[in-house]
């Protein structure tokens, strides 16, 4: 027994067994040490038992001895044969903590100094303890220049601005903050009060992270997303062979779909090879019709003489050569479809007058034949003549034309919505790319050529353009000098500016600054773009633009 109490004086903790009347049975040399700081604090034995069987029936308590020591007392019940008595525990906490740092200090340091993050530990006073390699690192500031400092003078001095270890001492609370050191990085820091027992701050913990590639590359990623953004703003759609970006093919788009819904004869107007077809069949598609015959004639190509029975059709015997059981003509092929009568200024006055009364009456008669035909067709016209001039020199019939012009639809001609000719450029070079499994790409200059283009054969053109530099150019890239002489040789530089003298000068200035953007205007694809070659901002563009009504900003 000897050999076990001298074993438990060794212990740093106090342990004593007491009666329910206060009598020690037992206690190591630790014990009296803090049975001597409960009588300052408590008093007699008796009253010391009574605190101690209080604490037992709490489970377990601690005492605050003074404002920098704090006492664990841990009570149990020990039975024995006659009695039980109370065994006590003593654990001074703050000793135990100490022996816990200096135990482990080097090896948190190990740990600290082997971490990416900068890292300061400030006491309670605000004077920096210590601090990591990484925090050498990235402040570029040496330890003599931190340690023993306060970090108010370091604000003050401009070696760390601002103080998030100051900040979070002022609010009492965890604070994060991006600022940007002396060297341009990003960083975030958070500065982390510890707390004692009674709400005080004990220390500062304090961690910096490099973000200067991470936002870097989240700047990087908003460029993708916001790029994104505006080519959905700016999508295209694809109609057959025409791309449609510009507003003024948009809004032929929006009246073709609605009209595609109504069944009313449609008249589609604009120059040779701007798409009418293609239009004439979205039309079509895009209705109810889409699952009944398309058919398209070509008033132009067909022969005066064969057109009657090309659209109408004959019955047996009807002329020298024709069938002997005779032939439906396009109107019958389309019954209960569309019949798209493409170049209808070429339509002979005579034919007209029949073409009139199948509109009106859903008649048609065969040529040779005596009974009429119902025919239950959709009607789309398309021209690039003027009806209405031909109206007045009598070569189209009034009524005709009223008829057939119920809902026009004009469609512009590439020059005047140039947004329209890159995206058409990509796309047949991908076609034609593929069709002759080639890979040709466009020089820049190329494309600037042909962006300032006049294209009056329009989207037609355009294509066969394309067809032929991906069939002529020997190397992978087509350069001006492949492009066909005469888009080359056309004038497509900037105009130079114009200016009348009987202007005011706010008048000319403005009048050079709507020329400038219209230039750009023609020369560049997107705002954005326009606003990076004048060197200004995106939203100044759009203004601009809409100031002086140009494009479709």
């Amino acid at each position: 027994m000897h050999l076990l109490d001298r074993l438990l004086d060794q212990i740093p903790g106090g342990i004593l067994m007491m009666q329910e009347n206060g009598e020690i049975i037992y206690k190591n040399k630790k014990a009296g040490y803090y049975l001597e700081l409960l009588q300052s604090k408590i008093g007699t034995k008796q009253e010391i038992a009574a605190f101690l069987t209080m604490l037992k029936e709490n489970n377990q308590e601690t005492w605050q001895e003074s404002d920098d020591r704090e006492i664990l007392i841990q009570t149990y019940i020990i039975e024995r044969e006659n009695e039980n008595v109370l065994g006590v525990m003593f654990s001074d906490v703050e000793s135990i903590s100490n022996l816990i740092s200096k135990a482990s200090t080097e090896e948190f340091k190990m740990i600290f100094d082997s971490a990416q993050d900068a890292i300061f530990i400030d006491d309670k006073d605000g004077i920096t303890q210590w601090m990591n390699k990484a925090a050498t690192a990235l402040y570029q500031v040496s330890k003599e220049d931190v340690i023993g400092k306060n970090i108010e003078e370091q604000e003050k001095s401009g070696l760390f601005y601002p103080s998030v270890a100051k900040m979070a001492f002022t609010k009492k609370e965890e604070v994060t903050i991006l600022h940007n050191n002396k060297n341009g990085k990003r960083l975030m820091t958070t500065g982390t009060p510890i707390f004692d027992k009674r709400g005080n701050i004990q220390k500062i913990i304090t961690t910096s992270r490099d973000m200067t590639e991470l936002i870097s590359l989240k700047n990087q990623l908003e460029d993708v997303h916001n790029t994104l953004e505006e080519l959905k703003e700016e999508q295209q759609e694809r109609i057959g062979s025409l791309i449609i970006k510009s507003k003024k093919m948009k809004d032929v788009i929006q009246l073709a779909k609605r009209l595609s819904q109504i069944d009313s004869t449609v008249l589609i107007t604009g120059e040779s090879g701007v798409g009418k077809g293609e239009i004439a069949k979205f039309i079509h598609l895009f209705g109810e019709t889409k699952d009944r015959p398309f058919v398209k004639v070509n008033c132009g190509a067909i022969p005066e003489s064969l057109l009657e029975s090309e659209l109408f059709g004959y019955e047996s015997g009807a002329f020298t050569g024709s069938k002997k059981q005779g032939k439906p003509g396009m109107f019958e092929m389309a019954q209960e479809g569309t019949i798209f009568l493409d170049e209808i200024s070429e339509l002979p006055l005579n034919l007209q007058v029949k073409l009139l009364h199948a509109i009106q009456d859903k008649e048609i008669q065969r040529v040779g034949g005596l009974k009429p035909i119902t025919v239950n067709v959709r009607i789309i016209t398309a021209t690039n003549q003027d009806l209405e001039r031909m109206v007045k020199e009598h070569t189209f019939r009034e009524d005709l034309y009223y008829r057939l012009n119920v809902v026009p639809i004009h469609i512009p001609p590439l020059r005047e919505r140039k947004e329209d000719i890159f995206p058409l450029v990509t796309y047949f070079l991908k076609n034609y790319n593929k069709k002759f499994n080639v890979e040709k790409r466009l020089d820049s200059n190329t494309v600037d050529i042909l962006l300032h283009y006049s294209w009056p054969g329009n989207v037609r053109e355009l294509e066969n353009i394309i067809e032929r530099i991906v069939i002529t150019t020997r190397g992978q890239d087509i350069l001006p000098e492949n492009l066909p002489g005469f888009i080359v040789g056309e004038d497509h530089k900037q105009k130079d500016v114009k200016l009348s003298v009987r202007n005011t000068l706010k008048q000319t200035l403005e009048e050079v600054e709507r020329q400038v953007l219209e230039a750009a205007a023609e020369k560049y694809r997107t705002t954005r773009e326009i606003a990076k070659a004048l060197d200004v901002s995106q939203p100044t563009i759009v203004r601009k633009l809409n100031k002086y009504n140009i494009g479709d900003a």
